[in-house]
């Protein structure tokens, strides 16, 4: 079946002119969000592909297992030199099928070679270490180590936002621990990870480690997460698609990244020439479907106004429009549903008394930048993800209340701080719950090798390279009795 995409090396339709929209239940179907001209057919997995690919992955285990750190090394880093080779390929093909503007994506192009970099260091790190066995009584003629195994047929499900670095922190590290894969990608953006498939098949991948299935969750998820012989379930997505996966995948290793709700905190003596522009990009970046989106600003009484006329400037130059316009700052969101979604939701927070700044106005999948303020605490603007290019205003009185108002949500993935003094910066690292606190930057900054996840409602685990690594092995010991 074709749905399994490296295994058959299958190619998909490409179209660059709007025309009626093809129909078949055995495709999908992939459309630029930008004005709903078709791109792509690519073959739709259905439960039969599910089952044939965990079939193949369950032989190629072995073959996974028995490469050498070379090979995977080698493999790891010929991929991200074929990838640097077609940055313009690859961020195209982003920019099509997907949110980002041509320049979002050629960024997310240039990490994505970092993170397959980063997976080929960490396959020859992966070390173990010797034991003391003889430190307990009665052992002194024991000695031994232990070593780090891969778990076997790791599952990894990916959203649209980052249609390819999402992928790479998944496949990477996996491939790096010596698993076999069957990725499943957002089907609204499979593009580029069939691309990334056939890359590493070209970097000498041997057939069936990765497997590429495009379908829809709602037909192949169960199927795919449920499987005993699938051994690790790698998920990034929504909490309640999350909480779902938690209850139907058995007894099996677990990663789930699942959104956030961040706060930043802007304090009297911030760098406003610093604070202003991280946060309206922090804001709009990707249209806001992001989940480090700059969702919620919290900022000090005493520079309040300045900063909220100075945030209001730098809105208004953002740039919304066509994605591969080189001069563009922000594209569509990803569908219709999306659009009215976060229009409801600014509706609503308007109708409990919120004050928009600018913005709010809908155009097709498009959303302007949106400020607003004085939002209810009861409207899901403010304590739920909203996904789209909305930022809420808060005035604050003190880092206490900041910090108080931060924890205030059931999410915890990132915070940050704008500050020139390091007793209020060290004050908020402890004190906020997240996985990861920005000292004089936004929410939205994530290095490819930092440990990366959250706390509360925001997750299970931490990816970033190097951890996603030990997350995807398993230490055994081996103990001698001499």
């Amino acid at each position: 079946m074709l749905a399994i995409a490296q295994s058959h090396q299958s190619e998909y339709s490409m179209s660059t002119t709007i025309q009626e929209q093809p129909t078949s239940l055995s495709e999908v179907n992939v459309y630029d969000p930008e004005d709903g001209s078709f791109i792509a057919s690519v073959p739709r997995a259905t439960c039969t592909d599910v089952e044939a690919a965990i079939s193949r992955a369950v032989v190629s285990r072995e073959l996974a297992r028995a490469m050498s750190t070379y090979s995977r090394t080698a493999i790891l880093q010929k991929t991200s030199e074929l990838i640097q080779g077609r940055l313009e390929e690859f961020a195209t093909t982003i920019a099509r099928e997907g949110v980002k503007t041509i320049r979002e994506a050629r960024k997310e192009v240039f990490r994505c070679t970092q993170t397959f970099r980063f997976s080929a260091e960490e396959a020859h790190r992966l070390n173990g270490q010797t034991i003391n066995f003889d430190q307990r009584l009665g052992s002194e003629n024991r000695t031994g180590y232990f070593f780090r195994e891969p778990v076997g047929i790791v599952v990894a499900i990916t959203p649209f936002n980052d249609p390819l670095n999402l992928v790479a922190h998944k496949v990477g590290p996996a491939l790096a621990a010596g698993n076999v894969v069957i990725l499943k990608p957002d089907h609204a953006t499979p593009l580029s990870a069939l691309l990334l498939s056939r890359t590493l098949a070209e970097a000498g991948l041997p057939r069936d480690v990765l497997q590429v299935l495009v379908g829809y969750g709602s037909e192949i998820g169960m199927s795919l997460i449920s499987d005993p012989r699938v051994r690790m379930v790698s998920f990034t997505g929504g909490r309640e698609t999350g909480e779902i996966i938690l209850r139907s995948m058995g007894l099996k290793k677990v990663s789930m990244e699942l959104g956030g709700n961040c706060p930043t905190i802007v304090l009297n003596d911030a760098d406003l020439a610093q604070a202003v522009p991280d946060c309206v990009s922090g804001a709009f970046w990707a249209a806001g479907q992001n989940c480090l989106h700059v969702q919620r600003l919290l900022v000090q009484d005493g520079i309040y106004n300045e900063f909220v006329e100075r945030l209001l400037a730098a809105t208004g130059t953002y740039k919304m429009g066509n994605k591969l316009n080189e001069t563009t700052d922000m594209g569509p969101l990803i569908n219709q549903s999306a659009a009215l979604r976060v229009e409801a939701a600014v509706i609503d927070a308007m109708q409990a008394g919120a004050r928009l700044l600018t913005g709010g106005r809908r155009e097709g999948n498009f959303y302007a930048p949106t400020l607003l303020e004085n939002v209810s605490l009861s409207t899901s603007l403010y304590h739920e993800e909203i996904y789209g290019p909305v930022t809420v205003l808060e005035r604050v009185a003190s880092l206490d209340e900041a910090i108080d108002k931060a924890n205030g949500v059931d999410f915890g993935l990132q915070a940050a701080i704008f500050t020139r003094d390091l007793s209020s910066a060290f004050n908020a690292i402890r004190r906020l719950e997240c996985g990861s606190v920005m000292v004089n930057g936004s929410t939205d900054y994530r290095d490819d090798s930092m440990p990366f996840g959250g706390v509360k409602g925001s997750g299970i685990g931490r990816e970033g390279v190097p951890f996603a690594v030990l997350e995807m092995s398993e230490p055994k010991v081996a103990c001698f009795n001499l």
